[in-house]
């Protein structure tokens, strides 16, 4: 992390992932439902989307566009990307 290049694109990537956590969070609190419902909904178990919560606070882990989708999905939204 000496290196201001480094430093900079981990910043940044800290960044997307707490706006994607953001997006997350909101989208299962719009549809009012706990961890446990999103996974039943997801065909999981609610560890499993503990972890994918826990993982983009931390930024330890990214998930796949696949489990984002799904994700998503069963909060009743749509998943749109887009390339700026």
């Amino acid at each position: 992390m000496k290196r201001p290049a480094v430093k900079a694109e981990v910043e940044r990537i800290d960044r997307e992932e707490s706006v994607l956590l953001d997006a997350l969070l909101k989208a299962r609190n719009e549809a009012g439902l706990t961890q446990a419902e999103v996974a039943e909904r997801m065909g999981t178990q609610a560890p499993a989307v503990v972890r994918l919560e826990r993982s983009l606070a931390t930024g330890k882990h990214s998930p796949s566009i696949a489990t984002v989708r799904k994700y998503v999905k069963a909060c009743g939204k749509n998943l749109v990307l887009q390339v700026a």
